[in-house]
C-alpha cells in the first residue's frame, strides 16, 4: 500500500516516522507545487494519504465522497482511494485538535475563543471549539477581526494558532503579543516544529497553560491510518508514539561551567544513541573562521556573545541533537527560549578544583569561584534537571541519560 504527505514543503515533516510506528505500508512525502496538483491526485503514484498546508481544501473537488466531519468542516487533510478509483475526502485533523483539548484539560463551554488564521487547520479549530460550546472569533490579515483591532476581543479566555507562523525553518516568529490578551486561560498551537514555539513559551512565561501540535499530529496519524487499513489502533498507541517522538526529537542541552565536561560527555551521550552531536564552540570558530582564543584578541566579550547567541539560534532549531554549550551562555537572558523551544537542558556540575582553564579566556581573566557564584543561579533557572559529574566520564553520560528520559516522558 502506498500512502503518504502531500504539501508544498514539508522538510521538517516528522509524519513517515509516525506512520511507520502505527502500521506496515509505504510512507513518503510528496512535495507538489500547485500546477502539478492536478496531475498527482488524479495519477500520482499513491493509494491513500495525508494532505497539508495549502492543500487541505484544493483536493475536495477531486473527492467523489466526504465524511459528515469533511462536509460540515470544508477541508480535508485525508485521502482514500477506492477500488473503483474514486477518491474518498475524510478529516481527521478534528480528532487531533480534540486530543489536544483534551490533553490540555482547559474549559471550552462559553468561552470566548480566538482562532488565529482562516486555512483548512482554521477551520478545524473552529469546528471543534464550536461544538465544544465556545464562542469563535476568526483572526486574520484583513476583515473585521483582525491583528490590528485585536484589544477588541481582550476578555477572550481561549487562543489557538492555526497559522505557519513561528514555524521551524522561521523559529522565534509568533503572530501575536500575548500581553494584548491579559485574560487568557488556555493556547494552542498547532505547530509542532519547533516543539515548544514562541507563542507557547511567551503563554508558558505568563503562567497559561499551553500545548503544541504534537499531540494533534499523532492523533490525527492514528486516525488517518485506520482510514487507510479499515484496522482499529487502540488510543493507548497514540499515547506510546508521541512519547516515544519527544525522546527522540527533543535535542539533549548541556550547560555549565567551562571545563566541566560538556563535550566529552555530550559524545558519550551521543554515540549510543545514534544523535549528531555538535559543540557550539565549533559552530562559533566555523563562523568567525577563527579560534576563540584569538577572537578574544581583537574583540570583547559583547562581540563574542554575539556570535554565540548566533550559533545557538542555528543550532537549537534542529532537532535530535546533542548539544554542547559553552559555559556562559547562559548569562544572556535571550538565549532563554532558544536553547529550550527544541530541548531539555540538564546542567552538568562538577567540582570547582577539577575544571581546566588552558585554552579558556574568560576563565583566565576571572575567578572561577566569582563566575561560579554568579553562574549558578542562571544555571538552575536555565536547566530542567542538574546532574552531577560522577567523575567517571561514561557513568556521568549514562546517568544523564536517564534524566534526559525521565523528564522527556513526562
Amino acid at each position: 500500500m502506498r500512502c503518504g504527505l502531500l504539501g508544498r514543503k514539508l522538510g521538517h515533516s516528522f509524519s513517515p516516522r509516525i506512520h511507520a510506528m502505527l502500521a506496515d505500508y509505504s510512507y513518503d512525502l510528496f512535495e507538489v507545487e500547485p500546477d502539478a496538483l492536478d496531475a498527482f491526485l488524479r495519477g500520482g503514484p499513491w493509494d491513500a494519504m495525508n494532505v497539508t498546508i495549502p492543500y487541505k481544501r484544493d483536493v475536495i473537488p477531486y473527492c467523489a465522497e466526504l465524511s459528515p466531519a469533511a462536509r460540515q468542516i470544508g477541508s480535508v487533510n485525508t485521502l482514500v482511494k477506492r477500488g473503483d478509483g474514486s477518491i474518498f475526502g475524510d478529516n481527521t485533523d478534528a480528532a487531533g485538535f480534540s486530543a489536544m483539548l483534551d490533553r490540555l484539560g482547559a474549559p471550552v463551554a462559553g468561552k470566548k475563543a480566538l482562532v488565529l488564521g482562516s486555512g483548512g487547520a482554521s477551520l478545524t479549530a473552529r469546528h471543534v471549539l464550536r461544538e465544544r460550546g465556545a464562542e469563535v472569533i476568526v483572526i486574520s490579515r484583513g476583515g473585521p477581526d483582525n491583528y490590528e483591532n485585536l484589544e477588541r476581543h481582550a476578555d477572550a479566555a481561549i487562543l489557538a494558532n492555526t497559522t505557519p507562523v513561528g514555524m521551524y525553518p522561521n523559529n522565534g516568529e509568533t503572530p501575536v503579543d500575548l500581553s494584548r490578551l491579559p485574560n487568557l486561560t488556555a493556547v494552542l498551537d498547532v505547530i509542532y516544529n519547533p516543539a515548544r514555539t514562541r507563542l507557547m513559551q511567551d503563554a508558558a512565561a505568563r503562567g497559561i497553560p499551553c500545548i503544541g501540535g504534537l499531540t494533534m499530529l499523532v492523533e490525527q496519524a492514528r486516525a488517518a491510518s485506520e482510514r487507510f487499513t479499515g484496522l482499529t489502533i487502540p488510543a493507548t498507541r497514540a499515547d506510546e508514539i508521541l512519547s516515544a517522538l519527544r525522546e527522540e526529537t527533543q535535542n539533549i542541552i548541556l550547560i555549565g561551567m567551562p571545563g566541566s565536561g560538556k563535550t566529552t560527555v555530550g559524545r558519550l551521550i551521543a554515540e549510543p544513541t545514534g544523535r549528531e552531536f555538535v559543540d557550539l564552540d565549533d559552530v562559533i570558530e566555523a563562523n568567525i573562521g577563527m579560534t576563540i582564543p584569538a577572537f578574544f584578541e581583537t574583540h570583547d566579550e559583547p562581540a563574542f556573545r554575539d556570535e554565540e547567541t548566533r550559533a545557538i539560534a542555528d543550532t537549537c532549531k534542529r532537532s535530535g541533537l546533542v548539544i554542547a554549550t559553552g559555559g556562559g551562555c547562559v548569562t544572556q537572558p535571550r538565549n532563554f527560549n532558544l536553547l529550550r523551544q527544541n530541548g531539555v537542558v540538564l546542567f552538568l556540575e562538577r567540582a570547582l578544583d577539577l575544571l581546566p582553564k588552558k585554552g579558556r579566556p574568560l576563565s583566565l581573566r576571572n575567578s572561577l569561584e566569582e563566575m561560579y557564584a554568579s553562574r549558578l543561579p542562571l544555571y538552575l533557572a536555565f536547566a530542567d534537571a542538574r546532574v552531577e559529574s560522577t567523575g567517571v566520564p561514561a557513568r556521568t553520560a549514562e546517568k544523564m541519560l536517564e534524566v534526559y528520559h525521565e523528564i522527556s516522558r513526562r
